[in-house]
């Protein structure tokens, strides 16, 4: 419990009306979780606007509200008047948690693919070499080894700092947390004391939200310029942008590759479908990871490692012995066939993928590929996953993903426009995925390789606000063993 004078530490406050010594029970946006005592935090969104539900929070019994418009009513609660108070609540609730990120060292993982896989290694690792440590992640955050559901990739600036609050709690040195474009542009982690950034990669992505690549880029780069001096900042220089990101950084500035002369240094000297053999700052390890992509992965977690102190044979040891992730480059076999279950939901992600494949199969081995695009997403990626997948593919299954609120019909066909004339003969079409997987099954012969690329580790479709349960790795699995 906090005084409202505690919460507005390093707080620009505009206005102040009523008594700020109160006791404060709780912190929230959302009106419906005010109770008794409480602090609600109003703020503009993109879809409402939280001005609107002050009277709700107040009944609710919201003792003090931070606002930005002089004139609304608060009744017999404080208000305290703030220019933006979207920025504001990620200090607020790090005052409340007792700014839990100076308690342990905190690093973002910032990219558009690789961010998930990068941060869970590091989690892994970290555990590995003795370290209690947490992860925040799309598919699960952790506390050490006890998981907690993940709903966003990011969670908002509250649930942020409680949970960074429960890993100082639980004794954690280190948290790794994946930071996504969205929660940099909606200030879920000012306040935020990070001890490290690590920039995989960007290609276009979420355009919806962002509108042009540019402004996706500068928000990307926003967060390596709000990092401290003492903090690190440790880039791909493979990818173009790599090097912009860190252009007005205060960090000390770190680059990895795997083509150019680099801080960390990693060569591919082998690889299979069952891992790589990499050589890292001229020692090599084996990881069960496979992929140039996973080099990359891999090559960030060991930088990232090395950056904070962790001795270079035990960082590799421990590297080489952790599996792949959930729902990343997932190898399935079944009735002398290859199933790979993959998160893949880009154009650059699904043709790393692809290209992966092509180089590890053999010349009889043939690949058909099924995939779709998420509905009310980016829509200009469609046509362009669809023409990679065709190009990279002996056969292409398009089907739907998690259509949410669009016609999975109409988002196939928008996908199925960017297919190249002279790769129409081997597309089809099919909706329902779990049909299409199962055609997928029945079309590949021995040896074969099935990509089911897009949903990796989720278990459910999303249609029309419902999920439904669906578990890609699990219907592959039941069609290959009991359909010839």
């Amino acid at each position: 419990m906090k005084t409202l004078n505690d919460i507005l530490k390093n707080i620009p406050v505009i206005s102040t009306k009523g008594n700020v010594e109160i006791k404060i029970e709780g912190i929230t946006a959302d009106s419906r979780e005010v109770k008794k005592g409480f602090l609600f935090v109003a703020i503009k969104g993109i879809n409402t606007d939280g001005h609107k539900y002050i009277n709700k929070a107040v009944k609710n019994g919201a003792s003090a509200i931070i606002c930005q418009v002089e004139n609304v009513k608060t009744g017999e609660a404080t208000k305290i008047v703030v220019k933006n108070s979207q920025e504001i609540l990620g200090i607020a609730a790090a005052n409340y948690y007792d700014n839990p990120s100076e308690k342990l060292k905190l690093i973002g993982i910032i990219g558009t693919n690789g961010k998930t896989t990068t941060a869970t290694i590091l989690h892994k690792l970290f555990l590995k070499l003795g370290n209690k440590t947490g992860l925040i992640s799309t598919i699960k955050n952790y506390i050490n080894k006890t998981e907690i559901e993940a709903k966003y990739t990011t969670p908002d600036a509250v649930n942020f700092n409680k949970l960074l609050n429960k890993m100082v709690q639980a004794g954690c040195e280190y948290c790794f947390a994946e930071i996504s474009s969205h929660a940099i542009a909606q200030s879920r982690t000012a306040g935020t004391k990070f001890t490290g950034g690590v920039f995989t990669n960007i290609t276009h992505e979420h355009l919806d939200y962002h509108k042009t690549f540019k402004e996706y880029l500068n928000v990307k780069k926003k967060f390596f310029d709000n990092l401290p001096k003492n903090a690190f900042a440790l880039t791909n220089i493979d990818d173009k942008n790599g090097l912009f990101v860190l252009q007005n950084t205060k960090a000390k500035k770190y680059e990895y590759s795997l083509n150019s002369i680099a801080d960390f240094k990693t060569s591919i000297e082998e690889k299979l479908f069952e891992g790589t053999l990499l050589n890292i700052d001229n020692s090599q390890m084996w990881t069960l990871l496979t992929g140039r992509f996973n080099a990359y992965n891999i090559t960030a977690a060991y930088a990232t490692a090395a950056l904070l102190k962790k001795e270079k044979q035990e960082i590799l040891q421990s590297l080489s012995s952790i599996p792949a992730i959930k729902g990343r480059f997932e190898t399935i076999t079944g009735k002398n066939k290859i199933a790979i279950i993959d998160y893949a939901h880009t154009a650059d992600a699904l043709k790393n993928v692809l290209e992966t494949i092509n180089d590890i199969r053999n010349n009889e081995q043939k690949i058909i590929t099924v995939c779709g695009a998420g509905g009310d997403r980016d829509k200009t990626k469609r046509p362009e996953m669809a023409k990679i997948a065709a190009n990279l593919s002996d056969k292409l299954i398009l089907t739907s993903d998690n259509p949410r609120t669009e016609k999975p019909e109409e988002i196939i066909e928008e996908m199925y426009a960017g297919v190249k004339e002279y790769d129409l003969h081997k597309t089809v079409k099919i909706t329902n995925r779990k049909e299409a997987i199962k055609i997928a099954a029945m079309l590949a012969e021995k040896n074969d390789i099935i990509l089911i690329a897009g949903k990796g580790h989720e278990n459910y479709q999303e249609i029309n606000g419902v999920r439904y349960e669906f578990d890609d790795k699990k219907i592959v699995q039941f069609i290959m063993n009991n359909v010839q």
